[in-house]
């Protein structure tokens, strides 16, 4: 599988869409609409609803039916990184290689774009289906989306991972961080792709085992780049961990450690997407990226 023209080919797919569900910079108040344009727009990879799209395909479903939903996976994933990114917060000054978005339209205008991009996430999600089309099937992705996103998911993760600074915890905390601020998103994408292509029990349960060991081992690759990676590849400050005291893998367990442990859960993986046969050979090459990543 050609994993570089997979990406490209989907996310052409995906700018369109988010271009045509966001609104224009004119759009009155014009601020706001710049501020959300600027991040969304700022050069992420698209890797959530590129899974959300994955996810589908894996169960036999068409990318273009679930566009809507990855489309408000990626806003709220901006969201989260406007937010991360604020003084409060972790305090970054550049995201994706660019200024990030309080930097160049203040704290009050990030914080409102942030809650902007939540908001219209479940509009798009709940305005473009209806009951011919799943509409039953989309209240149910609503609600495990917005479970992800908050208390007992990325937002409860954020709230412990901002405890913890200074702070020595142990290896349940710190998967509960890692499981909760990053992991649980990126588990739903592939749940809710699949549930609205009406996957069976067994394959939503196989995606999500392979969603779960992907979810942590994306952020230990994360923690290991913020070490030894380039500012240059990876668009964002390096170091910014130790400077706030974070809680990481290779903080508690040294980078070596935190590498197998890394190598491991791309193993696990793989095991459960070879569970799905041939729909699951994109899954297997994704897992393998996600471990020699550099970005």
């Amino acid at each position: 599988m050609d994993l570089k023209q997979y990406f490209r080919e989907r996310r052409d797919i995906i700018e369109k869409a988010l271009d045509k569900f966001l609104p224009p910079e004119s759009e009155y108040p014009e601020i706001i609409h710049k501020a959300i344009r600027y991040s969304v727009f700022a050069g992420g990879k698209r890797l959530r609803p590129i899974l959300v799209m994955a996810g589908a395909e894996a169960v036999g479903g068409s990318i273009h039916d679930v566009l809507p939903i990855a489309c408000g996976i990626e806003f709220i994933h901006t969201y989260s990184l406007i937010h991360d990114d604020l003084p409060a917060l972790d305090n970054d000054d550049f995201r994706r290689g660019k200024p990030t978005n309080h930097k160049v339209f203040g704290e009050d205008i990030a914080i409102l774009a942030g809650d902007a991009l939540l908001t219209l996430a479940f509009e798009v999600i709940s305005g473009h289906y209806n009951r011919s089309k799943g509409f039953d099937k989309v209240l149910r992705i609503i609600n495990e989306i917005a479970r992800a996103c908050g208390t007992m998911g990325m937002i409860g993760g954020q709230v412990i991972d901002l405890e913890s600074e200074g702070r020595e915890i142990d290896f349940k905390t710190l998967d509960y961080i890692h499981n909760h601020k990053t992991g649980a998103l990126i588990t739903t994408s592939i749940r809710v792709g699949a549930i609205y292509s009406d996957a069976t029990e067994n394959q939503l349960e196989i995606l999500t085992g392979y969603a779960e060991k992907i979810g942590l081992l994306y952020q230990i690759v994360d923690d290991l780049l913020d070490i030894k990676g380039d500012i240059k590849k990876t668009g964002k400050s390096v170091g910014s961990d130790i400077k706030n005291n974070k809680s990481t893998y290779p903080a508690i367990y040294g980078l070596e450690k935190a590498q197998q442990i890394a190598c491991i859960l791309a193993g696990e993986a793989k095991d459960y997407a070879s569970n799905l046969g041939e729909k699951g050979k994109f899954f297997i090459h994704f897992a393998d990226y996600l471990l020699t990543r550099e970005s």
